[in-house]
């Protein structure tokens, strides 16, 4: 008879902790002194900073469309966005890439050829993102310089879709197969170090707060705008 009781006794238990479970998150994330990067391996590092990556896409497309639609746009909606994409993106991220990552493959002799790409459109978006800056300055800005900088904007958006999925559903999974856990851990140590430098401290935090503050510029920072209405 003992069995059952000690069985509902457990369900009851359990789902006691499954009820405060949010509660007990929220007081985890709130403790004094938690690092948000603790545990993270150089691979999501990676992938959680394509996520800024992928909000200033967002950022590039609706200046576009509004560009379609003959609205109003001032020049700093592009160049804003390509002074954070040259500063977190290429000064930072890709050069984490291309000093930690990029190496580890071609010393395996593994996706070499994916490897050149990459570096390869490293390279080209720098190209890019260095022409709007210059022609979406706000003091030499011009009007004949629209058309220029959006089919700029519009390459860069085209390479780098198809660029960042490839990195995370392809090269950083395969990282783990070439690395001891050991190892993958020391990148992300030396990829931290490198965000301090560059970015000084909590320089994710403050890109996403950048970012952030880019969108609701552009009237995009309420994610319900997103939602397909029908």
């Amino acid at each position: 008879m003992s069995q059952p009781i000690d069985r509902r006794a457990f369900l009851v238990a359990g789902a006691g902790l499954v009820a405060a479970s949010p509660l007990l998150a929220g007081l985890a994330s709130s403790a004094p002194g938690r690092d948000p990067d603790e545990g993270v391996t150089a691979p999501e590092d990676l992938m959680k900073e394509h996520g800024v990556l992928n909000r200033c896409l967002l950022l590039y497309e609706e200046a576009l469309r509004r560009l379609e639609r003959n609205a109003e746009i001032p020049p700093q909606a592009f160049h804003d966005t390509a002074e954070l994409i040259r500063r977190f993106v290429e000064e930072y991220h890709e050069k984490n890439e291309e000093t930690y990552i990029f190496p580890e493959f071609r010393r395996a002799g593994k996706m070499r050829d994916l490897v050149d790409t990459l570096q390869q459109q490293h390279a080209a978006g720098r190209r890019v993102t260095e022409e709007i800056l210059r022609l979406s300055h706000p003091g030499t800005y011009r009007s004949a310089h629209r058309q220029r900088i959006s089919h700029l904007c519009r390459q860069f958006i085209r390479m780098y879709r198809p660029h960042e999925a490839r990195e995370d559903t392809v090269l950083f999974p395969a990282l783990r197969t070439l690395l001891s856990p050991r190892h993958v851990a020391l990148l992300g140590e030396r990829m931290e170090e490198e965000e301090h430098k560059i970015l000084g401290e909590e320089g994710f935090e403050r890109s996403v707060e950048k970012v952030a503050a880019l969108e609701k510029s552009l009237g995009i920072y309420d994610l319900t705008r997103f939602t397909p209405q029908s």
